[in-house]
């Protein structure tokens, strides 16, 4: 919208938007005891309001930094206040009256173009910022045409024609613009009406600012990463400083893990930290550690919040994928070399399953309706792809024992269940060691089916656990040396 049409509104939208950020609530964890330390946890201490807030605007630019940078497809939008809003009836009177206003001053006899012109000369301003180096030769034509003395003593002689300058502006706008715009600017060549023209120009040209600005902003993501690293790092700290308990849950989640260590390796009254606890390895089972995350009950490590929806969605695709490989692997042990030489099946048998397994995590979903489900239909699919290929029939035995394992893989101490969620979990955690080596693992046996979801599972696994460990390392790496070795009693120091 225009910065005519903007001031228009006045001192009432500028007050709209203080109440708007006031009545803005944002969830801090202040002063909250020490998961961990007892009644060593440092005694809770008063912040003004003002530091309260200081403190909330950190943390959100920090994570709007953070977005920026691990959410590949993040973007700009458009503001778009709620429809039905205070703020936004309020917006839409006011510019309708400045549209109105605008459209009564150029039927007057004569015509009044003074709030055209500073229009105009608001749409030459925008259409120079979108210009590269290299567009010299249309700048000169924006200049030349959208010459605003020109057009003002055009005005004043009665000799302006602003609609011949808006079809101008109009493909300016279709030669500058980003792909996706072109229907816009279609559109823009059909209104006849000069006001409603100017209106929807700007709605373009507001629409073009935001194109510019995600254009901009994908050029120099790359050689971001660094000063994002540094920002987010400096931001902790100073966020660390004003709330000292801050890092709480992450020392309680590094501990843990540090403890799960010893006692796989089984070296609780060893005096020497093994291989096994080296901060890399502590730092990975740490990270694979998230993806079994109860996140009902368990605090989130703070390091990783901004992530949590992140690592959620990656542990409910890791449910996914160790039923559906749970599945095929029962289903290729049960028919056996019958199946393994037909091409297409196991593909045809996986989509089947994904269909019945794409809403495991809703709460509707029944997990021993779906299982049943699966078992019926893949007996279905088998006895009619055996005999198909002039193989034995499916017997009613073994129908019923592949129907019987489906519906046992849910159970706790399910045995392929189990094996699969290990491997899938190994290979993880070989991803992220391997990043080292710039070498992927190799495949673990039965996952082949899968193989392709879980090579993109822990892609995106890789990218945020890295670029965490980027920001927050030197964070860790304090815990770590303050955590006792065996046998030694934890510091009491606050």
């Amino acid at each position: 919208m225009s910065k005519e049409a903007d001031r228009f509104e006045g001192e009432g939208d500028k007050a709209l938007k203080d109440v708007s950020e006031e009545t803005t609530t944002k969830r801090t964890r202040a002063n909250t005891p020490s998961p961990n330390r007892g009644n060593t946890a440092s005694p809770p201490r008063f912040v003004s309001l003002e530091e309260l807030m200081e403190t909330a605007k950190g943390v959100t630019n920090m994570a709007l930094a953070h977005e920026i940078m691990v959410n590949q497809d993040w973007q700009i939008k458009p503001a778009e206040l709620p429809e039905g809003s205070l703020e936004h009836i309020v917006k839409e009177t006011m510019h309708k009256a400045f549209w109105d206003c605008l459209e009564t001053q150029l039927k007057e006899d004569p015509p009044s173009y003074e709030h055209a012109i500073k229009l105009l000369g608001e749409i030459k301003e925008t259409l120079q910022s979108f210009l590269l180096l290299g567009h010299g030769r249309l700048h000169s034509r924006i200049e030349e045409v959208l010459d605003l003395p020109l057009i003002q003593q055009q005005a004043e002689n009665g000799a302006l024609d602003i609609g011949q300058l808006s079809q101008f502006i109009v493909e300016m706008m279709g030669s500058l613009c980003a792909p996706l715009r072109d229907q816009d600017i279609r559109k823009l060549k059909q209104i006849t009406e000069i006001v409603p023209l100017l209106k929807a120009i700007f709605s373009v040209l507001d629409l073009m600012k935001v194109d510019m600005a995600n254009f901009a902003l994908n050029s120099i993501k790359p050689h971001l990463m660094q000063q994002s690293v540094e920002y987010e790092r400096n931001k902790f700290q100073e966020f660390l400083e004003k709330q000292p308990n801050a890092l709480d849950y992450t020392e309680k989640w590094l501990e843990e893990t540090v403890k799960s260590l010893r006692e796989t390796d089984g070296c609780a009254a060893a005096s020497s930290g093994p291989p096994s606890l080296l901060p890399l390895n502590v730092h990975n089972h740490a990270y694979l550690r998230l993806l079994k995350w109860d996140h009902a009950s368990d605090p989130f490590p703070e390091t990783v919040l901004m992530d949590q929806v992140r690592f959620l969605e990656m542990q409910q695709e890791v449910e996914r994928l160790v039923l559906l490989s749970s599945v095929l692997l029962i289903v290729y042990t049960t028919t056996g070399e019958a199946i393994s030489g037909l091409p297409g099946l196991m593909e045809t048998l996986k989509n089947t399953v994904s269909v019945i397994f794409t809403e495991m995590h809703t709460p509707s979903f029944s997990m021993q309706e779906a299982l049943a489900t699966i078992g019926e239909k893949l007996c279905v699919d088998l006895s009619h792809c055996l005999s198909q290929h002039g193989f034995p029939p499916f017997s009613a035995e073994r129908k019923s024992t592949l129907k019987g394992q489906i519906s046992a893989i849910n159970q706790p101490d399910n045995t392929v269940h189990k094996l699969m969620d290990s491997r899938i979990q190994s290979y993880l955690l070989a991803s992220l060691e391997s990043n080292q080596h710039m070498t992927p693992p190799p495949l673990p046996g039965g996952l082949a089916p899968v193989s392709r979801e879980l090579k993109e599972l822990s892609v995106r696994f890789s990218r945020l656990v890295n670029y965490n460990k980027l920001v927050f390392s030197p964070f860790y790496q304090k815990i770590l040396q303050n955590i006792p070795a065996p046998g030694e009693s934890p510091s009491t120091e606050t």
